[in-house]
């Protein structure tokens, strides 16, 4: 049996998101903290799964600590990829942080219904933005004790 852990480092975060900006944004926010793992990007809900599920050319995948997902994404988007990664046996403990620009009511009260683990609206700032993911990564993956793979 094995034992839950906090994850100080090396951890895996999975970023799914579309916007070129936020992912260069999340890239230096971690860059500035004492983040040593990996950080994984996807451009849409589809590939997330595919990673998530080690398929289609994620045969290797790394099983993420972390999930940031957007919602609004091509393809599938983060409440269909939060419902489906919410109810597989095998990824349903990742923590799946809705990370997204929504802030509407409705959609809050639908992650939280599809049971993420945590809701954020982004910040249009850039120093705010990276200041929250660098508020994420020491939260979730320095105190926040995971569940094994």
């Amino acid at each position: 049996m094995q034992v839950a852990r906090n994850v100080p480092h090396p951890a895996t975060i999975l970023l799914v998101e579309d916007n070129p900006s936020d992912i260069h944004i999340a890239r230096a926010a971690l860059e500035e903290t004492t983040f040593l793992g990996e950080l994984h990007v996807v451009e849409d809900g589809d590939r997330a799964l595919d990673f998530l599920k080690r398929r289609d050319g994620f045969a290797m995948a790394p099983r993420p600590d972390l999930v940031l997902l957007d919602l609004n994404l091509p393809g599938r988007d983060g409440r269909q990829v939060l419902r489906e990664i919410k109810s597989d046996a095998e990824l349903h403990r990742i923590p799946v942080i809705v990370l997204t620009t929504s802030t509407a009511p409705s959609d809050v009260v639908e992650c939280y219904d599809l049971h993420a683990n945590c809701y954020i609206a982004k910040p249009v700032d850039f120093d705010r933005f990276a200041a929250v993911l660098r508020e994420i990564e020491s939260f979730w993956l320095r105190w926040v004790t995971l569940p094994p793979e």
